[in-house]
Formats: structure tokens, C-alpha cells, sequence
């Protein structure tokens, strides 16, 4: 949920909600696994994380914003083995926007985890499609990228991309599971 809420007479306002460290953690799990999902697939030309997550503003019930780019966009639409395969909890619902189909889930602690599954040319630079421009200008980094392709709209939209298996802002996993990590084409 985005802004804010006004006090009910003689309450404090709400502050920004704190994200625990069980959070976070969930979190880079959840970024870990979808990575290293990714780079054992040839047709998979490139991961984003999106949004609150990406640009470090995430608050306690912010979902995890993935954006997968496929060469096989029509393969993850009617074959749900890999949703099985990653494990990101209930499929709560599954919908069309643009070329893009959202696959949005709930983790048994309740954090939601949207994968968006699109074409390759989602990533094109020549036109930058508004949709793209406006995901990419709220804020992302790029997390899988053989092909470079995400790299080269990061910059056509004129921010400076960054590479990384896990945002800086969450901590390391203790856990020590998940993706190995980010590629990215010289």
C-alpha cells in the first residue's frame, strides 16, 4: 500500500512500518531461488526485481516484484511445472498486462511475490515501450542478464544499471541457499 493514512483523532500517526529481519531474509531467499532458477535456463534472457525491494524502500508488507524475460513467453503461461519448481507459495492470481502475464503468490508467512513472465522484446530500446520505461524509471536492478538486454534498456531510460544477485539493501542469507550469481555480458 502506497501514502499515507490520517490519524484517527487523539492517535499518532502511522510511521513507516519496519521490515524485520525474518523479512529480509525471505526476501533474499525468494530472490536467490528465482535467480539461480533463471540461469540454469537458456530461454530465460534476463531477471529484474522491481519496485519497493529494488530501490530500498521496502516497508513490512511491500510484495517482491520479479520480472522474468523469456525467449518461450507461451511455454510458462501453459505449463505450470515451474511454478511447482520455485516453490513461492500459492498462486493467488495469474493475469494478463500488456505481453507481460503476472503470476502473483503467497508464501506461508504471507509475503507476496509477484513474477511477471515476459517476452525477450520487453527489454527493447529502440523504441522503449511506455510500460517498460515506466517499470524501469520507478526503480529496479538487474539480477540475471546474459544477453545484456536489461542492462541496455536500464540505460536507454537513462538510469545506470545495476547488477546484482541480492539488493544491497538485505542482508546476507544465513541460510546460505538460493542462486548463485547475477550475469551480466561485458
Amino acid at each position: 500500500m502506497t501514502g499515507s493514512s490520517a490519524a484517527a483523532e487523539g492517535e499518532e500517526p502511522m510511521g513507516p512500518a519496519e521490515v524485520s529481519a525474518e523479512r529480509r531474509d525471505e526476501v533474499r531467499a525468494v530472490v536467490e531461488r528465482v535467480t539461480g532458477w533463471a540461469a540454469g535456463r537458456a530461454d530465460v534472457g534476463g531477471v529484474l526485481l522491481a519496485g519497493s525491494w529494488a530501490r530500498g524502500t521496502a516497508r513490512a508488507h511491500s510484495d517482491v516484484d520479479l520480472v522474468v524475460l523469456t525467449a518461450e513467453p507461451g511455454r510458462y503461461a501453459h505449463d505450470e511445472a515451474w511454478v511447482r519448481e520455485l516453490a513461492l507459495g500459492e498462486v493467488i492470481r495469474n493475469r494478463t498486462w500488456g505481453p507481460v502475464t503476472e503470476w502473483r503468490h503467497r508464501t506461508a508467512s504471507g509475503l507476496e511475490v509477484e513474477v511477471g513472465i515476459g517476452p525477450l522484446g520487453w527489454a527493447r530500446t529502440d523504441p522503449v515501450d511506455d510500460g517498460t520505461r515506466r517499470v524501469v524509471t520507478d526503480g529496479v536492478r538487474v539480477l540475471h542478464d546474459p544477453r545484456g538486454l536489461l542492462g541496455a534498456v536500464v540505460e536507454a531510460c537513462g538510469r545506470s544499471a545495476q547488477v546484482s544477485s541480492v539488493p544491497a539493501s538485505l542482508p546476507k542469507s544465513r541460510s546460505g541457499s538460493g542462486g548463485g550469481p547475477a550475469t551480466s555480458r561485458p
